[in-house]
């Protein structure tokens, strides 16, 4: 099947200004993903991205009835074209390519269908008119021209099943497939003045290792869908800003929390609230626990300032418990309990959540709830227990 027929005069009318009865409205991040450079490991199928076409599939949070999308060139060392793109509202969580042809739109950029990111950078969209709904499934389609093969930005940790077909095609029956992001960031919508976002920085505990894949049942979704039944909470989104294997200070997988706080908090689009989740992955790593968690309580004492700043408020979360895990040792757990009792009544935070205290199991709160355990890796969360986190989130905390 060939591309949509839709014109791109056709296009034009739908990425139309923003006229009077938006003037009040404001651009909101309305879903959005950490990135980092694909490792060898998570680079795409064959037959790459290069020439083909690629869908990815993702679910919003927040609606609205005009979006723009952004596509990043971060972490790539070439140029990447984009000779195509579209997006319209998916028939599944992921477990299909399927799309409702009808609400497909033509993006644009700049008024051309096609646009070149250079490496470091990234685009937005034109504005194109697309009523999502809450917790919407948006599938993106982007067609690629030339573009590296080896250097691509990427969220290894989607959780999600992308399709990748040969050629300029929107054709993904018996396509490719991968459960990961590349080059997509954020989806914005326009919403009203008191709407705003949620930013969780944090590592596979907030990516959602345990969770079901085309699931979407992450901690951070199960927040969003209770912030969206109450009407005082509805019109803020969650975004995730999880990263598999991260560390705040230094290691780990991808760019550490200290150094990528800047873009990942505070250059995302409508931000109320940041979440501060991360931790494990120095704590349980080689050195002083201890020292960690005083570097670790200085790095979130920056981001608290910067936030308040910028008029942002900051909720800080506890590390939850490791015994059983690798991670674990008597040191490690003095680094965990120090951090956690600082979070708890550091007077800085404008609120917090108790991760720990909702996971451990009863009998031992150094570790966590058999009934949570995802692989018995005494480490990551079920789905059951991304439930229980969500659920363990005092709504209070965002009105």
């Amino acid at each position: 099947m060939k591309l949509s027929t839709l014109t791109l005069a056709t296009a034009m009318l739908l990425t139309a200004g923003i006229g009077q009865a938006d003037a009040k409205k404001h651009w909101v991040a309305t879903w959005a993903t950490a990135e980092q450079i694909a490792e060898p490991h998570n680079l795409p199928p064959a037959p790459g991205l290069a020439g083909n076409s690629f869908r990815q599939i993702v679910e919003t949070s927040i609606s609205g009835s005009k979006v723009r999308l952004r596509f990043s060139n971060e972490f790539g060392d070439e140029p990447v074209e984009i000779t195509a793109a579209e997006i319209a509202i998916a028939l599944s969580q992921g477990a299909s390519p399927e799309i409702d042809s009808k609400s497909s739109r033509i993006l644009t950029f700049n008024g051309s269908r096609s646009v070149t990111i250079k490496p470091g950078e990234f685009v937005t969209s034109d504005p194109v008119k697309l009523k999502l709904s809450e917790r919407q499934n948006v599938a993106i389609t982007t067609h690629f021209g030339k573009m590296s093969d080896k250097t691509i930005t990427s969220h290894p940790g989607s959780r999600t099943t992308s399709y990748l077909a040969e050629g300029n095609t929107n054709d993904f029956s018996g396509a490719a497939t991968t459960a990961h992001w590349y080059i997509i960031n954020d989806i914005e919508v326009l919403a009203p003045a008191k709407a705003g976002a949620i930013v969780a920085l944090g590592n596979s505990i907030t990516d959602g290792r345990g969770t079901t894949t085309d699931g979407q049942n992450r901690w951070t979704d199960n927040l969003s869908r209770r912030l969206l039944q109450d009407k005082a909470t509805r019109n803020l989104s969650v975004l995730n800003m999880g990263l598999g294997g991260n560390c705040i200070l230094q290691g780990g997988l991808g760019p550490t929390a200290k150094s990528r706080y800047p873009r990942d908090l505070f250059q995302q689009e409508g931000v109320k609230y940041v979440i501060l989740f991360e931790g494990v992955n120095d704590l349980g790593g080689r050195g002083d626990a201890i020292q960690k968690a005083n570097q670790i309580i200085d790095v979130w004492k920056q981001i608290t300032a910067e936030a308040h700043e910028k008029g942002i408020k900051v909720i800080g979360a506890t590390v939850m418990p490791f015994k059983g895990n690798n991670y674990y040792s008597e040191n490690h757990e003095a680094g965990r309990q120090l951090l956690n009792k600082w979070i708890l009544s550091y007077e800085g935070f404008d609120g917090t959540i108790d991760f720990a205290g909702a996971m451990c199991d009863p009998s031992d709160p150094e570790r966590l709830n058999p009934e949570f355990l995802f692989e018995n890796d005494w480490l990551h969360p079920n789905a059951k227990g991304y439930e229980t986190m969500g659920n363990a989130i005092d709504l209070n905390l965002f009105k």
